[in-house]
């Protein structure tokens, strides 16, 4: 039986941790997002927020976790 052919990876994720104690404002985790090597976007995990910028956007979309949350509820609802 021939082997399963494998997939190329279309995206990677590098990230840059900015944590000196997680209580404290200011800290978070960044998430540079690549689709076949080029930079589609930044996303900032913090403590209150979640925060995207998009490969082209000169200002980010922030969400609080509350919305975040609704966000997710209502596109992925069963």
């Amino acid at each position: 039986m021939p082997r399963a052919k494998r997939t190329r990876r279309k995206h990677s994720v590098r990230a840059s941790v900015q944590i000196h104690q997680l209580s404290k404002a200011g800290t978070s985790i960044d998430f540079y997002i690549y689709a076949d090597a080029e930079k589609i976007g930044t996303m900032i995990i913090g403590r209150g927020s979640l925060t995207w910028f998009g490969r082209n956007r000169k200002t980010p979309i922030e969400l609080n976790w509350t919305r975040f949350a609704q966000i997710m509820d209502e596109r992925y609802d069963d």
